[in-house]
């Protein structure tokens, strides 16, 4: 059978230019068989002919033994059929070699010469060999069957072998062309399998890293005005036990929303969670497929759900409420026509805003801050800037900084298509601006 490829390479086993050893077995039986066949042959055409018997054997066996080339070069062993016809022998040789020819990869304009060229040389031999048999005797038969007789003897000889060669190539390439074809698919299943499992990986990672943003906006910021609070109440828990108070119930508010907060993220994450096989151990592999997908789809509705449960717009007021009572002097003005955006928009925004505040608590405390927000036709704009800070007192908070605020924000702003600019002022401060398309 031929082969390609990889295919090829591991079938070629054999000597010579047979693929398999079972093959060269198979032709060197045939060509012995043809070389018999031919060499008794040659016996009778030495008789007719006058040439010495050892010479007709010899010729007959070498002809014969020419098959044995038939996969290498079937047109050679076609033609040396063809050209030992008029001896009359070497039937055997044309039939397998007419069939090893329609069989092949030739084209079929050559196989069909070869053919025809066979018919007709079968066609005339018979049909001399006929007149002389009946002139001689040695057949009755009218002489309106010589005609018969030679077209069916050619027909016979030339077309079943031609036919069977054409089916059995014709199946051949046709396993051949399904056998490529599984194999392209086996390739393209296992490529799609390789990017599947690294999308799964990339989305992980995306997931992982939103996951800390959110927890690093919702722990950041609360926590850092219960540390502000807490070093105000140190401050003037002996001087002013009033204002104490006023920041212990703060700080306990604080405390309150954060774990609020949190509690909300950790109950939309755990309804991510992929319930377990059924069947317990007994459940077959192709469970993990749905399982997986179960995963994804209640990893992208937690997703969805945070994106929705998120902070708006509308709550910026009240966030930089927070910071006045935490001890900032905090400057809010908007520009625009207030209006509703997407909601993950709006929490970018929220999110941003936040972020910048918690770093003046961080490393600008006391410093007058203005937070700037502007309604546009196609997008919202928002600036956090604050003045130099004051020399830090007994009462700064040393709060502690992992780096990671202004990359969250840049992310959050760059994953909606915005632009985020940040960096030291001028006149000695900081300043965080973001521009957020109106659409996500």
């Amino acid at each position: 059978m031929t082969t390609t490829g990889d295919s090829h390479s591991a079938a070629v086993n054999g000597p010579w230019w047979w693929e398999r050893r079972r093959s060269a077995v198979l032709d060197v039986g045939l060509a012995l068989a043809s070389a018999a066949e031919c060499g008794a042959e040659g016996i009778t055409f030495a008789g007719d002919t006058g040439v010495p018997t050892g010479v007709g054997v010899a010729f007959g066996v070498l002809a014969g033994a020419s098959l044995v080339l038939r996969r290498r070069w079937p047109i050679a062993v076609v033609l040396i059929s063809i050209a030992i016809t008029p001896a009359q022998m070497g039937i055997f040789l044309t039939v397998v070699g007419l069939y090893t020819l329609a069989a092949s990869e030739l084209p079929r304009r050559i196989i069909g010469s070869l053919a025809g060229m066979s018919l007709v040389g079968t066609l005339i031999v018979t049909l001399v060999r006929t007149r002389q048999d009946m002139e001689s005797g040695e057949l009755g038969f009218a002489e309106g069957f010589i005609p018969f007789i030679a077209i069916t003897t050619s027909i016979g000889l030339t077309a079943p072998p031609i036919l069977l060669g054409l089916y059995v190539g014709a199946r051949r390439r046709l396993m051949e062309s399904l056998r490529e074809r599984a194999d392209s698919l086996e390739r393209e299943l296992q490529l799609l399998a390789e990017r599947a499992e690294e999308r799964a990986e990339w989305a992980r990672n995306e997931e992982r890293t939103r996951i800390a943003r959110e927890m690093h906006d919702v722990v950041a910021h609360r926590v850092s005005l219960m540390v502000v609070h807490a070093a105000a109440l140190q401050a003037v828990a002996r001087k002013d036990p009033e204002k104490a108070v006023k920041n212990a119930a703060l700080v306990g508010d604080m405390g309150r929303q954060a774990l609020t907060e949190l509690r909300e993220m950790l109950g939309v994450l755990r309804t991510g969670e992929s319930r377990p096989a059924v069947g317990g151990r007994h459940g077959s592999e192709s469970d993990v497929v749905p399982l997986a997908a179960v995963g994804f789809a209640a990893a992208a509705a937690a997703s969805r759900a945070v994106d929705e449960d998120g902070p708006c717009l509308e709550e910026i007021e009240e966030l930089v409420g927070q910071s006045r009572a935490a001890g900032m002097a905090v400057d809010l003005s908007v520009e625009g026509e207030s209006r509703a955006y997407a909601a993950d928009v709006e929490q970018t925004a929220y999110r941003v805003v936040q972020e910048a505040l918690t770093n003046v608590h961080k490393h600008a405390a006391g410093a007058k801050t203005y937070v700037r927000l502007a309604h546009r036709g196609a997008e919202i704009a928002m600036q956090v800037e604050n003045e130099p800070p004051p020399e830090a007192g007994p009462g700064d908070a040393r709060l502690p900084s992992g780096g990671n605020g202004l990359v969250g924000m840049k992310e959050r702003v760059t994953a909606l298509g915005g632009v985020f600019v940040s960096g030291p002022t001028d006149a000695g401060g900081f300043r965080v601006s973001a521009v957020l398309p109106a659409a996500a």
